[in-house]
């Protein structure tokens, strides 16, 4: 069925957009609420008549998305996981943590839209992740992860510290002694 969409729909569209959707859907789901209204000279008409101020709305979206791009492009992600000695992470950082990030420093971004390679990173290094923002803009951002050794990390690498002045320690005694 064709229909004008009267709000931007996740995964269909923008307002005004026209689309072809499969009738239950129409039915079922975007008629009740109210997002499409049917495909015919009237609504056509009328949504003609709403075009600069459709058209308006989408240049808004674009500026936004272009000055969150500068934004999301100056910043430099820097993340403190649990890893081990050899730098794999205890866990993974994922889109959700990267969203949760960017949620907490005043950047509304959907995980959805932040693409990572390999879909997760595994281990300490620094990587670039991509945002979808707005149409076919994409910001690209630094990641810098950091590696937080846990309590027993810490303790086996200060107990083999400890191993490796011992037997300098040693030696250093055993010349004081010989003088």
């Amino acid at each position: 069925m064709k229909v004008i969409l009267n709000e931007d729909v996740k995964h269909l569209g923008e307002m005004g957009d026209v689309k072809v959707v499969a009738n239950g859907y129409y039915r079922n789901y975007l008629l009740p609420r109210g997002l499409v209204v049917p495909f015919n000279a009237d609504t056509v008409a009328y949504f003609e008549s709403k075009k600069a101020e459709i058209e308006a709305r989408k240049e808004q979206k674009r500026k936004d998305s272009a000055s969150l791009k500068e934004k999301l492009e100056a910043l430099t992600v820097e993340l403190t996981m649990p890893a081990g000695t050899n730098g794999k992470l205890y866990g993974a950082v994922t889109n959700l943590t990267l969203a949760e990030f960017f949620a907490k420093n005043g950047f509304e971004v959907e995980r959805k839209r932040i693409d990572i390679p390999g879909l997760t990173i595994k281990s300490t290094g620094n990587y670039h992740v991509t945002v979808h923002l707005y149409e076919s803009q994409t910001a690209t951002v630094a990641v810098s992860v950091k590696g937080q050794l846990s309590k027993e990390d810490q303790e086996k690498l200060e107990a083999e510290k400890v191993a490796e002045k011992t037997p300098e320690v040693a030696k250093e005694e055993s010349a004081e002694e010989a003088k």
